[in-house]
């Protein structure tokens, strides 16, 4: 996708009011390609009235009706990052310092997030279409830009895996991905980074792949391209709110390789595509060896089980895989054991859709409604409710 993709009109950040009040006694997704009129769905009182369970564990940080937000961070200064993708809208801010007063500030500043003619020129020195923020176990912070505003094609020389120092707000590594890595059509979603062996991982939705990065000198591969388990599940058709995602053309949402979680010794990547009900993992060592053949290669991906349709992915340091479970309003965690366990349901999680953990033990995730934008709703947006920053403290 060029920059003439981004054809919607752009807007401002502002946002309404948002609260920080405790409720009660948290690539990677790809939604559309369109550029579509938004409305408030006056059918849908049940949900934009929708209000907190009296039990509810979460805490909402912060709220906007626009723009769309999909990805979060937290540093360990407490400030919160946001990421809002030029996808349907055109936001000033695409990564943005996040207030609980619902204010969004540049980040690391004006100039990283301009795009448009005057600055075509320089891709890697500005957010195109970035998808995903991460904060690492040294506290540095990572953005992801899959370069693709209006998710129709990669501008080439954008696709970039960014790290910013948060104690001086500068760019320290900006890693540049080819067009053998970053393809026209794909779609970088989601990254997770090993600073014990300095590499990162990153799921690909848009064509399917794991992309694996050597930090240390800048280098990357693609993988498992031709592997099942980045790809969509055959014959699967999600459902969101007990809506169909049926796209334009009448086909049901296929999506790729999309939630991803680094166990935190670093020996083991777990993922799942979007359209799939399946959690893949691997050793990492095997990604890291560039010896092994693409069959050699596919023959350690194993699969761990079966879980939600989920679109962000996390886990702690018991292992527990925590999945965001935008087919049921829920936010779900898979034990080591293999069990399912309900952290939230409610109706107020739209699409929950990326985690970030923090240091000292909360939960922190976005909801996103893609199910509501205009792609999935023959072309008029039904967001009814504002996007979301919830935060829960992590279960026991």
């Amino acid at each position: 996708m060029d920059i003439t993709a981004s054809s919607a009109l752009w807007r401002t950040a502002a946002s309404l009011c948002t609260s920080l009040l405790l409720i009660g006694g948290a690539s990677c997704s790809s939604p559309s390609g369109e550029t579509a009129s938004t409305e408030t769905n006056s059918d849908s009182t049940a949900t934009s009235q929708a209000v907190a369970p009296a039990n509810s564990p979460l805490q909402v940080v912060t709220e906007f009706r626009e723009p769309q937000i999909v990805g979060v961070a937290v540093a360990p200064d407490g400030r919160v990052f946001g990421v809002f993708p030029r996808w349907d809208n055109n936001p000033v801010n695409p990564i943005a310092v996040v207030g609980t007063d619902g204010s969004v500030k540049p980040y690391p500043d004006a100039s990283w997030c301009m795009w448009n003619d005057s600055v075509r020129n320089e891709p890697q020195k500005h957010w195109i279409c970035p998808q995903s923020v991460y904060v690492d176990q040294t506290g540095m912070l990572w953005v992801l830009d899959p370069a693709a505003p209006g998710l129709k094609a990669t501008v080439p020389g954008g696709p970039k895996l960014v790290k910013i120092d948060p104690k001086t707000n500068k760019v320290v590594q900006n890693i540049s991905f080819p067009a053998s890595v970053a393809p026209r059509k794909s779609y970088l979603n989601d990254v997770r980074i090993d600073t014990q062996r300095n590499f990162a991982y990153i799921t690909e939705s848009g064509m399917g792949a794991i992309v694996v990065v050597d930090l240390k000198n800048g280098s990357s591969r693609r993988l498992l391209a031709d592997h099942p388990s980045v790809h969509p599940e055959p014959g699967l058709t999600l459902k969101a709110d007990g809506h169909p995602m049926i796209d334009p053309m009448g086909k049901p949402m296929a999506l790729h390789a999309d939630g991803i979680a680094l166990s935190r010794d670093g020996e083991y990547l777990y993922w799942s595509p979007l359209t799939s009900h399946s959690l893949y993992r691997i050793k990492t060592e095997a990604l890291r060896n560039a010896a092994l053949s693409s069959a050699q290669l596919g023959n350690q991906v194993e699969k761990v089980g079966t879980i939600p349709a989920t679109d962000g992915m996390e886990i702690d340091a018991k292992n527990n895989v925590y999945l965001t479970s935008f087919e049921n309003n829920a936010i779900v965690r898979r034990t080591p054991a293999g069990k399912l366990e309900t952290i939230a349901k409610e109706p107020r999680l739209q699409w929950p859709d990326t985690y970030a953990i923090t240091a000292n033990g909360d939960l922190y995730f976005t909801t996103s409604a893609i199910h509501k934008t205009p792609t999935w709703n023959k072309g008029v947006g039904k967001q009814d409710q504002p996007y979301r920053i919830f935060k829960t403290v992590l279960p026991q």
